[in-house]
């Protein structure tokens, strides 16, 4: 199989057209993208005709040997070129230098537009916050960017360039940019190129200064070196380049609208799923979505929407069926009243909070005559939070846990704090944890929950919730499943007050509106929503081994189109896919 029959598998495999983008560009600065060419002029004549302009436009009859024109070590040559070529530094081929200093303060002149290295990226500008800078008619000519220069990133991401071609028609480049102005009709296309994939491979590293923010700076951009061809190799090379990227902008494009499209034909048809009316019009919808699952959950993604789905079905009172015999709601609610009195009166628990009733316009859906609408604060026994504050930390003692020790739908003990055993004490007469509670994720990504499943002593950080139960009587796990569905992540999310540290209020968790079924009906649900999502995760994995096998037969197919390449790229140009 050749690059062009695998386009296909190239789209769609993770990372892959990355990994072609890589390839194309090593090729390019090895000479073996495009034939070497005998008719060509050579590269010693090139550097001759490169020294003679420098020398005319230096106004002098000969130069001295700049130091970094040392010879390039072994080390530096990083890959085998044709003999054709010659490795070259830049300093050696070109002008380049530094823009303008910005200081408001000392800038004087007329305002002009100038370029700053946010303006750069990779291969084009981006010209939609083109700010001013003051300078006087003689600097004008020194920091004009003409066109065809080349403009280089000092800062930011070291190294970032594109190739200026007159999108505006004056502009100027200020400090954090290097200019570069090859000689001798050198292409700066094709620098870009030797740049953008050392860049990729790390190589470029090694000229950057600075221990967390790093610098391109004027002198180690003077010492860079890359494989110089000839003048006419190096057109043939762009070309080519140029094609080949074209081609990978299809497979993207191709990769992106497939993955579009299929998101939106899952989220459809699911859809139709959950939004069922009945469990008849649910039959008929599975019925005609089911025949095509192996269409639909061929990626981890649309499994997840699947398992959405699942959870969607089974608070409506789809998933499982109604058994006439069961203890409806309503008797539960009286139930929970009941016990809820009676560990008031013992000075167990605090009365409700005051909650707005329920009425019909706020019930989004239905719900199976055995089942009840109801506010959180209806079921549960107490709704709470943990510490305010930030407690004394000790080196062991009683695990603290906070937010980001609720993982993958569990509590995660293995990177936590701790507090000493009169700190846990002390917090737990507010907020005291045990099996079978529920945990809410109230700070950062919130809405999430778990059922605490440890027996072990801990405390809680303000980031979380504490809601306890009546657990003869409210099914835990059933909690757990119904906040962690659509519906009730979707009022999660409107609770959540703030932009950068959100926050889920608890007076927005007291009024969570849930469907409630008879006790029996909820073990059901949980049993029967587990065996569906211990599915999911098994169709999960199956699914990553075959995109693993994807990238792997992707990664083997551009090995070996390196390898036909390098065999033959002396009798012709690589054809294009």
């Amino acid at each position: 199989m050749n690059l062009q029959e695998g386009f296909d598998l190239l789209a769609k495999a993770p990372d892959a057209v990355t990994r072609l983008r890589e390839l194309i560009l090593s090729l390019a600065v090895a000479g073996k993208l495009v034939p070497q060419n005998a008719n060509d002029e050579p590269v010693d004549a090139l550097l001759f005709r490169v020294e003679a302009e420098k020398i005319q436009l230096s106004g002098k009859r000969n130069t001295q040997p700049d130091r970094v024109h040392a010879e390039i070590a072994f080390g530096e040559a990083a890959i085998t070129i044709p003999d054709s070529w010659k490795w070259v530094r830049l300093q050696q081929i070109a002008d380049a230098r530094l823009g303008k200093m910005l200081d408001k303060g000392k800038n004087t002149g007329s305002p002009y537009p100038y370029l700053r290295n946010t303006n750069v990226q990779w291969n084009r500008f981006n010209l939609g916050d083109v700010k001013m800078i003051f300078l006087e008619p003689h600097e004008l000519d020194e920091y004009r960017v003409r066109y065809g220069d080349l403009l280089i990133c000092e800062g930011g991401e070291p190294g970032r360039c594109a190739i200026w071609r007159d999108q505006i028609a004056e502009v100027y480049f200020q400090k954090a940019l290097h200019r570069v102005r090859p000689y001798g009709g050198i292409l700066p296309d094709y620098i870009a190129l030797c740049l953008e994939i050392d860049a990729k491979t790390g190589r470029l590293e090694k000229y950057f200064t600075g221990a967390t923010i790093k610098h391109f700076a004027g002198r180690e951009l003077a010492r860079y070196c890359f494989p110089l061809p000839p003048i006419n190799e190096q057109a043939r090379i762009v070309t080519k380049v140029d094609e080949l990227m074209c081609l990978c902008d299809e497979l993207e494009a191709r990769g992106r609208l497939e993955a579009d499209q299929h998101a939106r034909l899952v989220s459809t048809l699911l859809d139709s799923l959950g939004t069922s009316g009945s469990p008849h019009v649910l039959a008929e919808n599975w019925r005609r979505v089911s025949a095509y699952f192996d269409l639909l959950l061929d990626r981890p993604e649309a499994v997840d929407a699947f398992e959405q789905t699942i959870l969607q079905l089974a608070v409506r009172g789809f998933l499982v069926p109604q058994d006439s015999s069961d203890e409806p709601a309503e008797e539960l609610l009286r139930k929970i009243r009941v016990e809820k009195d009676r560990l008031f009166a013992g000075g167990k628990i605090k009365r409700d909070k005051p909650v707005a009733p329920i009425s019909d316009d706020d019930k989004p859906c239905e719900l199976p005559t055995s089942w009840q609408w109801v506010r959180l604060a209806d079921i549960a026994t107490q709704i709470t939070d943990g510490a305010h504050h930030t407690p004394e930390y000790t080196p062991q003692g009683v695990p603290f846990l906070s937010v980001k020790d609720i993982s993958a739908g569990r509590l995660d003990f293995s990177d936590t704090r701790f507090v000493s055993e009169e700190t846990h004490a002390e917090l737990s007469m507010r907020c005291n944890p045990k099996p079978g509670d529920v945990l809410l994720t109230k700070i950062g990504t919130t809405g999430i929950a778990v059922v605490v499943d440890d027996d072990r002593p801990f405390s809680l950080f303000v980031s979380v919730a504490l809601i306890k139960l009546p657990t003869a009587l409210i099914n835990s796990d059933y909690l757990a499943l119904l906040i962690n569905s659509p519906e009730v992540r979707q009022q999660s999310a409107d609770g959540t007050e703030g932009v950068g540290n959100k926050n889920l209020v608890l007076k927005k968790i007291y009024s969570f509106l849930l469907p409630l079924p008879p006790l029996s009906e909820q073990q059901r649900i949980v049993n029967r929503a587990s065996e569906l999502r211990r599915l999911c995760a098994h169709l999960r994995d199956r699914l990553r081994v075959t995109q693993s096998c994807q990238t792997r037969f992707a990664e083997a197919l551009v090995e070996q189109s390196s390898l036909a390449d390098s065999e033959s790229y002396e009798s012709g140009v690589i054809e294009a896919a």
